[in-house]
């Protein structure tokens, strides 16, 4: 396989993960990221400690911007620092690359297309559970590790596959994306609103979650999915009891967290359509007075 040129634009818990797997497998992978995140990733490498991967440190390029052509651009961050990390991506530089957003919510290819209009988005969505306790350091939980990517990026979809991540090349972005939320807004909303992990969730909440899964699901068949709400209610009751959402990680440790791209992208959605979402609604709202 040729050696892909590979930017990974927020190296936090997904960034990090896949930028450690491309680079330990060969290919150039550069890290765009606050100067402290870039210095240690220039130093040291990016490691990363995986019940499925297992534990090791690959060499990868940091730096602060963009400043060489790549052939493709992951976009890893929170959508909290999506505005402020896209600084590091100067569209003169990207050219024609594959833009690949990795981000929870479906609002972000509209506004990734305007700002870098010659290069070739894709639309892209990731299940994982992985976190970054220190700059260039990914902890992955769990044997979860799949991306979803539509046409378009095959020679990322097979980079990746090569890596032994679980791959799926889907030819609609729109279902593409909202099965990433369909799972994504019962687990993050429910973790989120009871401070504790999945699996307490699914014992004290099971209503709720159910509820959540159902509307959700509904609001993305309105917006031209195809969701599966059996399936996802069954893929949340497999995932391990102790699953910790990232907006979970965020409000516990007082930071930005993503609601808005994630219960809010349910609200607008169901707004749009007419779709009435009572038990998402009161869940996000709860939240938003108190985060």
């Amino acid at each position: 396989m040729t050696a892909l040129r590979i930017a990974v634009l927020g190296p936090g818990g997904v960034g990090g993960m896949l930028g450690a797997l491309l680079a330990r497998d060969g290919h150039a992978v550069t890290c765009l990221a606050r100067p402290e995140t870039a210095e240690h990733v220039q130093r040291h490498g990016l490691t990363l400690s995986s019940d499925r991967f297992g534990a090791f440190t690959a060499p990868a390029r940091g730096t602060t911007r963009l400043d060489a052509p790549v052939d493709v651009c992951l976009v890893t961050p929170k959508a909290t620092q999506l505005a402020a990390a896209l600084d590091r991506l100067p569209a003169e530089v990207l050219g024609t690359a594959v833009l690949v957003p990795l981000l929870n919510g479906i609002d972000h290819l509209e506004l990734l297309r305007a700002r870098y209009p010659e290069a070739r988005t894709v639309a892209g969505a990731i299940q994982v559970a992985a976190h970054r306790p220190a700059p260039g350091t990914v902890r992955h939980d769990g044997s979860l590790a799949a991306v979803t990517l539509a046409p378009g990026a095959e020679q990322l979809a097979d980079a990746l596959a090569a890596t032994g991540v679980d791959v799926d090349v889907r030819p609609d972005e729109r279902g593409l994306l909202w099965a990433k939320l369909c799972l994504l807004a019962p687990l993050a909303l429910l973790t989120t609103s009871l401070a504790a992990p999945l699996g307490t969730a699914r014992e004290q909440r099971a209503e709720d979650l159910r509820a959540v899964v159902e509307e959700v699901a509904a609001v993305s068949r309105a917006d031209g999915a195809d969701p599966d709400p059996t399936a996802t209610l069954e893929l949340l009751h497999s995932l391990p009891a102790g699953m910790r959402s990232s907006m979970q990680r965020d409000a516990e440790a007082g930071r930005p967290t993503e609601l808005d791209a994630i219960g809010g992208a349910v609200l607008r959605a169901a707004g749009r359509h007419g779709i009435d979402v009572p038990a998402t609604r009161r869940i996000v709202e709860e939240l938003r007075a108190r985060l």
